[in-house]
């Protein structure tokens, strides 16, 4: 799920009458171009450090095995937002990526049906519902076109407060905790007990349309030091995708 922005650039204005489209890059010319805005979000505007071998490009060891998912502004050509997907055969050979942040011992079972996405970023002039729905969409028709019935990844919280958001956040998801036998452990755990859990806290939007689709936390939220943010466990059934989210995103009807 889903390395994510978590501000908003107010002073940039909206592009009136834009024309958007999404789907999956075909030539490695496209996988530069995600990730080349990659490295714009998360090292540009988040200071993340990231392992790249290329100044500008955002790239590590799971980009080989992943497919990525772009929305383009069809007027200008640009990449304006995109989803790294990684296949339950892929994944059988590089591993989950969230296996470097929690231990998925308990979702083993479900690993010949599991997707995970990541990496997912929007370009701030185009922080839109817009654009969001359209990723949704691209991630729904790539989950029906192959068959697969869960996606995981990491939704992440900045910890740029020090933690004390993100810890009074997941204080507040009582109501969507995973059933026990779904629930994953982080391998360097946001140190709860010594944060606060009162702090004003604002819900990620990533995170709110992730819930209200259905979709489970599945433990404590692990610490990415480098990102800095706190990572949350998502798992999300396709099953489970009901309302107007199954309407709009799997084509279902009412």
């Amino acid at each position: 799920m889903m390395k994510q922005l978590h501000r908003q650039l107010e002073s940039r204005s909206r592009p009136a009458r834009t024309n958007l489209s999404v789907g999956l890059a075909r030539h490695p010319k496209e996988i530069i171009e995600a990730q080349r805005l990659r490295y714009r979000v998360f090292a540009g505007e988040l200071g993340a450090r990231l392992p790249t071998r290329t100044p500008g490009i955002d790239h590590d060891i799971y980009d080989p095995w992943c497919e990525h998912l772009l929305v383009r502004n069809d007027d200008t050509g640009e990449v304006v937002g995109t989803y790294r997907i990684l296949s339950p055969a892929n994944a059988r050979r590089i591993g989950y990526y969230s296996e470097n942040e929690f231990d998925l011992t308990r979702l083993q079972h479900l690993r010949p049906r599991l997707v995970e996405v990541g990496r997912s970023c929007v370009h701030p002039d185009f922080r839109t519902g817009a654009t969001i729905a359209l990723l949704w969409s691209g991630l729904a028709k790539y989950m029906q076109d192959n068959g697969y019935d869960y996606l995981m990844g990491c939704a992440s919280v900045s910890m740029a407060d020090g933690g004390h958001m993100a810890s009074s956040l997941y204080n507040r998801l009582d109501d969507y905790m995973a059933p026990l036998e779904y629930r994953v452990f982080p391998r360097c755990p946001l140190p709860l007990e010594a944060l606060r859990k009162d702090a004003p806290a604002e819900m990620p939007p990533l995170i709110k349309g992730y819930l209200r689709a259905g979709a489970w936390v599945c433990g404590e939220p692990a610490w990415d030091p480098d990102f800095n943010t706190a990572d949350l466990p998502i798992l999300l059934s396709m099953a489970r995708i009901g309302g107007r989210y199954a309407k709009h995103f799997l084509g279902q009807q009412d």
